[in-house]
Order: C-alpha cells, then sequence, then structure tokens
C-alpha cells in the first residue's frame, strides 16, 4: 500500500513538472467583456502580510493590483527583480502583492521569516508580501479559490500552474487577467492589461 502512495506520487509530481516543462509559459486569460460583475470582489478579502498583521484588501480601492504566488527556490525566482522594479515605478497606480507558496515541487519551504528575509537581501522587494498559502489543491487559500473559480470570479477557472502566475485586478476589485509563469512586466500584452 505504502508503495503504491509512492509510485502515485511520484507520478503526480512528474505530470505536474512535464505540464510546466511543455506547457504554455506564456499563456494570457482577459476577462469576456460581457461578464457580469460577481457578487464577491478582492477588496472583500483581509490577509495576513508575511510580518503577521492583517491587511484589508479594500485598501487597494481605485488601484489595479497584480497578484503574485511567488517562491524562492525556483527557476522563475529573478523576477522579483523584475517585479520589484515595476512596483517602484509604478505602484501608485498598480499595485503588486505577493503570495509565497510551496505548492510546486516544494519550492518554497523556509517559514514567513525565512522568506521576507531572502526577498529583501536578495531582491529588496518592498511591495506588499503575505504569509504563505496553498494555491492549488485541497487546502487552496479562500483568496486563489476566488481567482481560480469562474461561478466566484465570474469567467475564470484558471489556478496557478507553477510559481510566477499572475492575475490581474481593476480598481473596482475584480478579475481582468491571468497570465503564465513567463509573462514579465515589460510583455506588452501585461502592459496593456494594466495601462501602462
Amino acid at each position: 500500500m505504502k508503495r503504491a502512495l509512492l509510485l502515485v506520487s511520484a507520478v503526480l509530481m512528474i505530470s505536474t513538472l512535464l505540464g510546466h516543462v511543455f506547457g504554455n509559459k506564456k499563456e494570457a486569460l482577459a476577462r469576456p467583456v460581457d461578464v457580469n460583475a460577481p457578487a464577491k470582489t478582492l477588496h472583500d478579502f483581509t490577509m495576513t502580510s508575511i510580518d503577521g498583521k492583517p491587511v484589508s484588501l479594500s485598501g487597494f480601492k481605485g488601484k489595479k493590483v497584480v497578484i503574485l504566488n511567488v517562491a524562492s527556490k525556483c527557476g522563475y525566482t529573478p523576477q522579483y527583480a523584475d517585479w520589484e522594479k515595476f512596483y517602484k515605478e509604478h505602484g501608485s497606480k498598480v499595485v503588486v502583492l505577493g503570495f509565497p507558496a510551496n505548492n510546486f515541487m516544494s519550492q518554497e519551504p523556509g517559514s514567513n521569516e525565512d522568506i521576507a528575509a531572502f526577498c529583501q537581501k536578495n531582491y529588496g522587494v518592498t511591495f506588499p508580501m503575505f504569509e504563505k498559502v496553498d494555491v492549488t489543491g485541497d487546502s487552496q487559500h479562500p483568496l486563489y479559490k476566488w481567482l481560480s473559480t469562474k461561478s466566484l470570479n465570474g469567467w475564470n477557472d484558471k489556478a496557478p500552474s507553477w510559481n510566477f502566475c499572475k492575475y490581474v485586478v481593476n480598481e473596482n476589485g475584480q478579475l481582468t487577467h491571468f497570465f503564465a509563469s513567463g509573462v514579465k512586466p515589460n510583455d506588452p500584452e501585461f502592459k496593456k492589461a494594466v495601462g501602462i
């Protein structure tokens, strides 16, 4: 029985890795024009910052928000520098929020304290970072459930497929775009999505 469970676990891990390696790392999805506004928005969530303080996301009303699921030991980890630069240049209009997650090949194993120290030391991250959450699976955080469930957000069923996936939310707290891991802030489609 134990051997069978290990085999199933290994197969799932390999299929996840192959899906990432051969999947569309530049995938981009946009909200259809004819979608009705969902009952719940980003502004209805209160999250916990990486240093343990409650943060009401209603504080971001009037700004676009980019939500990233981040990891410290991933091939995409250098994107921290790209997103920090973007935040410094556009943070008055577009806020970047980082959510560490250990869902993909255990690439974010550290504690919240370890993650905060890593981000500051290696990338000088100043954009808001939050406590580690699950972005997929049975323990998926309610924020990520909202981001990836069509009946909750109005149109999108795409959950993160790897680290550094991006969700764009408009000034009214409505989800407008999803971008896969390979999309960076200088990507033309991303720039169009956030209006810069």
